[in-house]
């Protein structure tokens, strides 16, 4: 039974960790692209993260416990892999934690507007203050916070079924988007939702004694959230269609009710601004720990850069997502799949090559994409 439990407990880990902001992002470019290319996208992209997971898992095993994928790549590819892990670690981490400022206040105004009043640049900069703060001071709580946070958002969605299934409409899903211009759009924020590579040397070291259990721990861990994914799109486009918002929420609220919305509001901005504490706390110590820099400047590169960035007009949530995923996370995939090249000599080794391919081509995308 307390195998079980662990097991349990492993896969709720890596699932849980994976599980994140980007699940809003996917309903609002389902319509844009059409249900059909958006399984296609999901099918396969869940396929690559799964290959490279199960290869950095490989990795893991047949590497010292304890460290993670800089400390990974400075042992199997040298020190330029240390550095490019590093960088692509902390640019990725400042693009999330942007992506988080920005939804995170979307959901507290529209919580707090109704009630309240005010305006959506009010309650983000009231996000971004209270998140600041609890990095600063290094809150150890929020995990439990988290795992309440993603609790209430699950509860959230079998209220929306439940009331929203009267508002059904199978015609949302074969609606048609006109023209192909969107057609590589799903790609960034897909790989971003899915990723969970960070995740893996955890799982390892969890496992214990019982590493033999690491492939089947990770494809598990991994399909799940495609699964939670795929039935969300479902869920949102059924009910609100054409009318579905790039936070997926809001365009809810017109059918649902306000009501209702709230409580997807609150679970929503409660598994974001905990994610925001986690990303931000763990960046702040590799600038502080890592980089041997004063821990006031550590926050302030940490906190304030991203929302520095909010400010100049960087506040698209899909293009940010899709430029953290397409790019930056692309990058950690393409030193996983290198350095599993180098530990490996069976036939899978064959696989590398056509991989890393797949991600530079995303990677110049979503570039261009970006800069558009």
């Amino acid at each position: 039974m307390q195998k079980i439990l662990k097991y349990i407990y492993t896969i709720a880990t890596l699932s849980g960790t994976i599980i994140g902001v980007g699940i809003f992002s996917l309903p609002y470019i389902t319509t844009k692209v059409g249900l059909g290319v958006m399984a296609l996208y999901l099918f396969i992209l869940t396929l690559l993260v799964l290959l490279v997971n199960l290869f950095f898992s490989q990795v893991a095993l047949k590497t010292t416990d304890f460290i993670r994928l800089p400390g990974y790549a400075k042992i199997h590819l040298g020190k330029w892999g240390a550095r490019v892990a590093t960088l692509a670690a902390i640019l990725g981490s400042l693009g999330t934690i942007l992506a988080y400022i920005i939804v995170g206040g979307g959901f507290l105004a529209n919580l707090l507007i109704p009630i309240l009043g005010g305006s959506v640049f009010l309650y983000t900069f009231l996000n971004f203050i209270i998140g600041a703060l609890l990095i600063f001071w290094g809150i150890r709580a929020i995990s439990k916070i988290e795992f309440w946070g993603l609790a209430l958002f699950f509860v959230s969605l079998i209220i929306v079924f439940w009331r929203g299934f009267s508002f059904f409409n199978i015609g949302n899903l074969f609606s048609q988007p006109g023209g192909f211009g969107n057609f590589f759009l799903p790609y960034g924020p897909i790989l971003f939702a899915l990723w969970g590579a960070s995740m893996i040397p955890e799982i390892e070291e969890m496992l214990g004694r019982d590493k033999k259990k690491i492939k089947k721990m990770v494809s598990i861990g991994t399909i799940i959230p495609a699964v939670v994914y795929l039935l969300f799109i479902l869920l949102v486009v059924l009910i609100s269609g054409s009318s579905t918002s790039q936070e997926a929420i809001s365009g809810l609220k017109a059918i649902l009710g306000q009501r209702i919305t709230s409580v997807m509001f609150l679970a929503g901005f409660l598994a974001v601004f905990t994610s925001f504490i986690t990303v931000g706390l763990t960046l702040k110590k590799v600038f502080w720990y890592d980089l041997k820099m004063p821990h006031y400047f550590s926050w302030v590169l940490t906190c304030c850069l991203p929302f520095i960035f909010y400010l100049l007009g960087f506040n698209d949530f899909i293009k940010i997502i899709g430029f953290v995923g397409g790019v930056m996370l692309a990058i950690d995939g393409i030193l996983i799949l290198l350095m599993y090249r180098k530990i490996q000599i069976n036939k899978t080794r064959i696989l590398v090559y056509p991989l890393i391919l797949i991600f530079i081509t995303g990677i110049i995308y979503e570039i261009i994409y970006f800069l558009k």
